[in-house]
């Protein structure tokens, strides 16, 4: 059995070119399950393993502290080993056919507070062409909840200060416009004035520049994110999309309607919005228990 458990890991890598990482992940996974199901269970077959006998492996996982997505991971390599193993001709069924994967809790994501996005914002120094730069970058993501990768794909001819909105091209290429405010307008507007001519070298559309007067990786974002918020003194973990989530919740904190805010996200799904309404009830209930005279 463990001979097929090789073969199913040449295969991945040969016929699906699963890097090393992905192929050791499913050895480790497979080794365990086979380790279970003959070792523990005195299984000798494929064809004797049935439904019940991965539920029992599932809750064995379970038992031994797996968290939900541990466990979800686990599954889904035994759906692709229970596969290969009936193309293979292997067995004559895949006992994984009708099994589901538990679902497992979404995290909250970090936001800052109002207090610390000021501090963000405030942190870049704009005597210097950088510190415009990198103020109009952390403004537009505030004010836009634009994910890093559309920050950085964002052209000259995609923002408009005057007019108060920016388009931007999202998830399977949609194309959405979402409203600028004045603070962030002024920003942008200040460093297509007096800092992007300065880093600019050649012909080049896009807004974000880096050094050398090309389009912003996004690892030099997540670079610049990182100094500004040592700058600020945020200790909290801090990425770019953390003002994404931060833009999300404060909006709906003060009211905003859900759909509206859905709609500036670029969600498909309303349900990936809802997680922020979640971070709001929280914000109300540490209000409720912080000052009401008999809320404990």
């Amino acid at each position: 059995m463990r001979g097929d458990v090789k073969a199913f890991i040449e295969a991945l890598i040969t016929e699906k070119d699963a890097s090393p990482n992905t192929a050791a992940s499913y050895r480790r996974d497979l080794e365990q399950y086979v380790a279970y199901i003959t070792n523990i269970r005195g299984v000798s077959d494929w064809q004797s393993v049935d439904e019940a006998m991965i539920y029992r492996y599932l809750y064995f996982l379970k038992d031994k502290g797996r968290e939900r997505a541990t466990i979800a991971r686990q599954l889904s390599s035994l759906k692709a080993f229970h596969r290969y193993l009936l193309r293979a001709g292997r067995t004559s069924h895949d006992p994984t056919h009708a099994v589901h994967s538990p679902k497992t809790e979404r995290r909250l994501p970090n936001i800052l507070t109002p207090e610390e996005v000021e501090r963000l914002l405030d942190a870049p120094n704009t005597e210097t062409v950088m510190g415009l730069r990198d103020q109009a970058m952390l403004e537009v993501l505030y004010a836009t909840g634009l994910r890093a990768s559309e920050l950085i794909a964002l052209n000259v001819d995609d923002v408009q200060p005057a007019f108060g909105f920016l388009k931007c091209i999202g998830h399977h290429g949609k194309e959405r416009i979402v409203p600028l405010g004045n603070p962030a307008a002024a920003a942008v507007k200040r460093y297509m004035d007096d800092g992007r001519p300065h880093l600019l070298k050649e012909a080049e559309q896009a807004l974000f520049l880096n050094r050398n007067g090309r389009r912003l990786s996004r690892q030099g974002f997540w670079k610049i994110v990182k100094k500004v918020a040592e700058k600020a003194g945020i200790l909290k973990p801090l990425t770019p999309q953390t003002l994404r989530h931060s833009f999300a919740a404060h909006l709906l904190q003060n009211g905003a309607d859900i759909r509206a805010v859905q709609e500036m996200l670029g969600h498909a799904d309303l349900s990936t919005t809802q997680i922020y309404r979640r971070l709001s009830e929280i914000k109300l209930k540490d209000h409720y228990l912080a000052y009401h005279p008999r809320a404990k």
